[in-house]
């Protein structure tokens, strides 16, 4: 039908006359309460704005001659953070002649990767950075 029909129609019902695809031929146009239309929008979209949950990365910095208790120590934090659905990111500073060897810190992070590969996946393996050592973990996807 001709828009002046609809427009019409709609009038008549006291509703809005909407083009759902105006580049469309001819136009699609849907009568409808287009300021209802935008609330219940708006609703939506606060609704799902409030279940999504804002990912944080927490850091955990070890060190190149960590003890045991101090290395699970530091694991518990990260398996506290990734339970909480945070990502984490792994740390190892060198310091002085530390720089010669970052062959020990790969082994620290390779040692940390694997204490986490139950709860936590390496979503960016272990790589030096200037004079830091960076890992970042991610929570396994539930599937």
């Amino acid at each position: 039908m001709s828009a002046a029909e609809a427009l019409k129609i709609a009038e008549s019902k006291n509703l809005d006359l909407v083009k759902i695809a105006p580049a469309a031929k001819p136009p699609v146009c849907k009568i409808m309460d287009y300021g209802k239309f935008r609330f219940e929008k708006a609703k939506r979209e606060k609704e799902a704005k409030k279940n999504q949950k804002i990912v944080e990365i927490k850091e955990i910095r070890l060190s190149l001659n960590i003890d045991t208790h101090d290395f699970d120590t530091k694991i518990n934090h990260a398996r506290k953070f990734i339970g909480s659905g945070d990502k984490v990111k792994v740390s190892i500073r060198f310091r002085g002649r530390e720089m010669a060897h970052p062959e020990l810190g790969l082994t620290i992070m390779s040692r940390c990767a694997e204490a986490m590969a139950d709860c936590a996946a390496v979503e960016k393996p272990a790589k030096l950075e200037g004079r830091q050592m960076l890992m970042f973990l991610a929570p396994k996807s539930s599937k």
